[in-house]
């Protein structure tokens, strides 16, 4: 099977996550990045978006998971956002990629940053 692959980079999101209480009571700026894995000859053959995944959909679906529960964890965050795309579209595989800005690491950085890769097979 083809390994195409449809990439939604920079969601961005304010979400309430982190292992101190202040960041999960303030909150803080996150951004979500998804690669899905799928064959998309039959979509660029008919133009047909049954034959794809919608991105708005996928986007709805990050939202909703980052906003609808505090995360210590990017971790636990980027395995929930990819065991759900999983549940809910037609795709081989996934990889999730979610950052954190104004981490309080005691010194100055851009981000932090978790990648995880799930497959539809054994989720790993």
């Amino acid at each position: 099977m083809s390994k195409d692959c449809i990439r939604i980079t920079d969601m961005h999101f304010y979400g309430y996550h982190g292992v101190d209480a202040s960041e999960r009571q303030l909150g803080g700026r996150f951004a979500i990045d998804v690669e899905l894995y799928r064959d998309l000859a039959e979509a660029g053959r008919t133009d047909d978006l049954d034959q794809t995944v919608d991105y708005k959909a996928v986007y709805d679906l990050v939202s909703h998971i980052q906003s609808g529960r505090k995360f210590q964890l990017l971790e636990a965050l980027a395995e929930t956002v990819a065991g759900a795309i999983l549940d809910s579209f037609e795709l081989e595989e996934v990889v999730v990629r979610a950052r954190k800005q104004s981490v309080p690491l005691g010194g100055l950085i851009d981000h932090t940053e978790v990648e995880i890769r799930r497959t539809r097979r054994g989720m790993g």
